[in-house]
């Protein structure tokens, strides 16, 4: 299973190709819109959420709501892009009306300035089009397709919000997905301790009149992985490094966690290791999951545990000091349209990628073409390892 990704952030649309989707699956399009406006939601965010109604579009690869095992083709309109039609149509020749909004001191912390020299671009609007997290909309939608599929095979996974700047609002670590799902229903933040609400609020309220950004801390939990996935054999082929790799693929990503991480540097091997367990039913088991469900590369059947830290966002409304890519005079950085915080729906967005990377390690390994042919094989390998 693959995807790929086109569109710029004030451009007509978003599209996304998936290969690989067995055929068979019935697909739910209300649950992939559901998760869109998920995205759309949380405390924090800018203006254009009032403006974008996210839906999805399937125009190939699936009839009579069932995948085809042909490429799925999805597509989520921009409607903001009826305000920039002029500035960014692929066909008119430049001119002064459509370079209104040229870009020309980038932001520090952004992809603008590197982007512009890489690309050769003196109008950063060329680079922060296509860099800007607009693109995430249709990874969540690629995702909620990923997550319909690991559904069907009994694998639950869920994205919260740990920590918003210095405030953290989750002391208990919980792995029952439900559990987790049922709390962060019942805030606009998706935390799972309501009394902390308040306090972000607060200080997402505070940041706000300063002029400033937040990020925070993320975490995904994903249940009832079969054991094996992944391999020791080489480096790339560890499903632990890809699940890094995809997290650290989305905007502001500045660090990955795979159970307790870092925390486990400072520990003793004694406090890190899971000890091994065998039952008559059930097999091998760990009796504890510091290692975040993996263990050389390869998921040992415990809960996948995956942390991410987001930077704030670059794009401030106080902005910083920057350079004219022009005139190299010194100058305040451009200020684009955006969010006191993204974190809310940076969580919806790496739990779709890392359900994506989970619905590509399962295809890789068993028969993807068809779903009961997948079902079937999952089946007969969580026995046979049941059974070693």
């Amino acid at each position: 299973m693959n995807y790929l990704t086109a569109g710029e952030s004030h451009g007509p649309q978003l599209t996304g190709i998936i290969e690989g989707i067995p055929a068979g699956l019935k697909l739910d399009i209300e649950a992939i819109n559901a998760q869109l406006a998920a995205r759309q939601g949380g405390y924090g965010r800018g203006n254009r959420q009032q403006i974008e109604h996210d839906q999805v579009t399937i125009v190939g690869g699936v009839r009579h709501q069932m995948t085809l095992g042909s490429p799925i083709a999805l597509v989520v309109n921009n409607r903001d892009h009826a305000h920039w039609s002029k500035i960014m149509d692929p066909t008119a020749e430049e001119s002064a009306e459509n370079t209104l909004r040229k870009v020309e001191r980038p932001r520090p912390g952004h992809a603008d300035l590197v982007g512009g020299m890489k690309y050769g671009h003196r109008d950063l609007r060329n680079v922060l089009e296509r860099s800007s997290a607009r693109e995430t909309a249709i990874r969540v939608a690629i995702g909620a397709v990923a997550k319909q599929l690991l559904a069907q095979l009994g694998i639950q996974l869920v994205g919260y919000v740990q920590q918003i700047g210095p405030v953290a609002a989750d002391t208990t670590n919980p792995v029952d997905v439900d559990q987790i799902e049922a709390a962060i229903t019942k805030n606009d933040l998706r935390v799972v301790e309501n009394d902390k609400v308040g306090d972000i609020h607060a200080l997402i309220d505070q940041t706000k009149k300063d002029g400033d950004t937040l990020g925070g801390i993320i975490r995904v939990v994903a249940t009832n992985v079969p054991a094996g996935l992944g391999s020791y054999i080489s480096w790339d082929t560890k499903l632990d490094a890809k699940l890094a790799a995809a997290v650290m693929g989305v905007n502001a990503m500045k660090g990955v966690e795979i159970g307790d991480g870092f925390t486990a540097a400072t520990s003793l091997g004694s406090q890190v290791m899971d000890e091994i367990d065998w039952q008559q039913d059930a097999g091998f088991s760990r009796d504890s999951d510091h290692l975040g469900g993996f263990e050389g590369g390869m998921t040992n059947g415990m809960p996948v545990i995956i942390k991410a830290a987001m930077k704030p966002i670059p794009t401030l409304y106080k902005p910083l000091q920057s350079v004219d890519v022009t005139t190299h005079e010194v100058k305040k950085a451009s200020v684009e349209r955006s969010d006191t915080t993204a974190i809310v729906p940076a969580s919806i967005v790496i739990e779709s990628v890392v359900a994506i990377e989970l619905a590509k390690a399962i295809t890789d390994t068993f028969d993807g073409s068809n779903m009961t042919r997948l079902k079937a094989q999952l089946a007969a390998y969580r026995d046979e390892f049941n059974q070693y």
